[in-house]
């Protein structure tokens, strides 16, 4: 296992437990102790853990995991909601596009499709994230408008004021959002207000609305309002998802399709 890979897996398990000890993590890694010893170490000089006697815990309470640390957990059913997401989009149509892992394999699963091969332009995409205007912008079939804003070094997204001029003279067709929480009272959620925020003036520039997301974000409630039920008309998630939730959702106006 690489260093790399090594340290998104030893993140991944601080966020889950808020916990790790040495031997805990050498074993469920399968390196030494000693390994594990100096990638902690090198972590808590970047300031992404904390290190305490004989292990480390995550900074605070509530963690976001920075997006270039996150691993493929969970990679087989991001790929399918993507898919099914990037069905949705008609050729010709303008596609908001939030940041997140589900929404950069959303892009991915556009780009790959036959029928958006060519046009004048095939699609329209619109997107606050960095990293998903630098995979699409070398198809010259799709048109990509990136807002304005700061960087957030967690999600790779643009956030501020500066996106409000952008986003205030555009219309879409479909605004796809990658959420950290989705609950049927609360409705959907991020980490940070600012780029809530953002998120919020995609969907209220779209005439539909698709959220993207696994079922273990479902009935969750994270810190930042992105919009309430209401206004989302799909949810495509995974077929994890228990009939419960699908029927809550359904019943306040939501059609869900599980992949």
């Amino acid at each position: 296992m690489s260093r790399d890979a090594r340290w998104k897996a030893l993140l991944e398990l601080l966020v889950e437990r808020g916990r790790l000890e040495v031997e805990e993590a050498a074993t469920e890694l399968a390196v030494s102790a000693a390994t594990i010893r100096r990638d902690f170490d090198q972590l808590a000089e970047q300031q992404m853990l904390v290190r305490t006697r004989g292990g480390a815990v995550v900074h605070g309470v509530s963690y976001e995991l920075p997006l270039r640390y996150k691993t493929a957990r969970r990679a087989s059913e991001k790929q399918r909601i993507a898919k099914a997401v990037a069905d949705l989009v008609a050729p010709g149509e303008a596609v908001g596009l939030t940041g997140g892992t589900t929404t950069t394999e959303v892009a991915r699963a556009l780009a790959v499709r036959g029928d958006l091969s060519t046009g004048s332009p095939a699609l329209t995409v619109v997107t606050n994230a960095l990293n998903i205007a630098n995979e699409l912008a070398v198809r010259p079939q799709f048109k990509i408008v990136v807002t304005g804003g700061v960087a957030r070094a967690q999600s790779y997204e643009l956030i501020g004021p500066l996106a409000d001029g952008v986003l205030g003279q555009i219309t879409l067709d479909v605004a796809v959002l990658g959420v950290v929480a989705f609950d049927v009272t609360h409705g959907a959620a991020a980490h940070d207000e600012a780029e809530a925020a953002i998120n919020r003036l995609l969907c209220e520039r779209a005439e539909r609305v698709v959220v993207a997301a696994d079922s273990s974000k479902l009935g969750q409630r994270a810190f930042a309002r992105i919009c309430g039920t209401d206004l989302v008309n799909t949810l495509v998630t995974d077929t994890a998802v228990d009939g419960e939730t699908v029927a809550r959702f359904e019943e306040a106006g939501v059609r869900v399709l599980a992949v």
